[in-house]
């Protein structure tokens, strides 16, 4: 029998805790040698001096969130490190160039956390059409009087515009759950998409003001990078229809918080925002105060049991490179450009 790689998983406690139960412990150590110690919360051997040993022959980290950056000075300890496997969506909080240019390989679960996200977004949507969240604030004021759920504009899922702004791996799923909608149109904002791909989701691309415009719900799946910071502001929020909704799950920097405060304000739209910026928002922030916005303490992404589909990802991914199969996960400095 051929002998098995040396691996260690690298996360904060309670993320260990969540997404590595005894099955998928069992699964790992059939894999790889884990040793004594299969887990640890930091890469300081000055702090943990015993854990000099154990790196210095670790060829496979399995990660996750609470994971420290992978520099040249924790790569140092780790001569030996061939592969990360990353159990939660971005890298970014961990790789360095150092770790690229020792050619290291990195996979991580961004596909399998796409999957709550886009559920959670589609449901916010046929909750939107019927203004749900915000019509529930709104039966706090209007108490024994249901006459007041036609303040909120004409309420249904028949026939809606759906605006579905990045056609991301969260994005390209939102637009195929909306399908399920009768007479539904999806329009899509994205510089970077192919116009045939959205086509084959059931999307159609247009330019981001068109998309705002026309939209009866407009739901948010770019990347934060510099160039998207704000893109949706004064100008655009100022777009949307009346009584329209905004949804983001994506990051908080997409969005200008001053611009959607003074528009939100006015009443025209709605909001229901799981991300915010900055996170959490300042308690004197107007927004949690206004009845037509709905904030929730970013739990569209994988949580709890959900997170073990990003460990089972990882496993999978780690038996093919083991075997010597295509990795369905890996992730290039290239990717890290256009993605979260």
């Amino acid at each position: 029998m051929s002998r098995k790689p040396k691996a260690l998983l690298v996360m904060n406690r309670g993320t260990f805790a969540d997404q590595f139960d005894a099955s998928r412990l069992e699964r790992l150590a059939n894999l790889v040698d884990l040793g004594a110690q299969p887990w640890t919360a930091s890469l300081n051997v000055r702090e943990h001096p015993g854990l000099a040993p154990r790196l210095a022959e670790v060829e496979i980290l399995l990660t996750s969130w609470g994971v420290p950056r992978l520099d040249a000075a924790a790569l140092a300890h780790m001569p030996r490190l061939r592969a990360v496997f990353h159990c939660a969506g971005t890298v970014r909080s961990f790789v360095s160039q150092e770790l690229w240019d020792r050619g290291i390989l990195v996979t991580n679960g961004a596909d399998a956390n796409a999957i709550p996200v886009a559920e959670f977004t589609f449901a916010s949507i046929v909750l939107a059409g019927k203004k749900a969240q915000v019509l529930s604030n709104d039966a706090r004021i209007h108490r024994e009087d249901w006459s007041y759920s036609t303040l909120r504009g004409e309420l249904g899922n028949i026939g809606r515009t759906i605006g579905v702004i990045g056609f991301s791996r969260i994005g390209r799923r939102v637009v195929q759950l909306v399908q399920q909608l009768q007479d539904v149109t999806c329009l899509v904002s994205d510089p970077h998409a192919d116009p045939s791909a959205v086509a084959a989701a059931g999307g159609r691309l247009v330019p981001l003001l068109d998309l705002l415009a026309a939209s009866d719900v407009v739901t948010v799946h770019a990347p934060a990078l510099p160039e998207t910071r704000h893109m949706l502001g004064a100008a655009e929020l100022g777009a949307m229809k009346d009584h329209a909704t905004l949804i983001n799950t994506a990051r908080g920097s997409l969005v200008d918080t001053s611009a959607l405060e003074a528009e939100c304000a006015t009443g025209r739209i709605n909001a229901l925002l799981d991300v915010t910026e900055p996170e959490p928002l300042p308690a004197t922030s107007v927004l949690y105060d206004l009845p037509n916005v709905v904030i929730t303490p970013h739990i569209a992404g994988s949580l709890g049991s959900e997170t073990r589909r990003m460990s089972d990802a990882a496993l999978n991914d780690l038996e093919r490179y083991l075997t010597g199969q295509k990795l369905l996960a890996q992730v290039v400095p290239d990717d890290l450009s256009l993605s979260a």
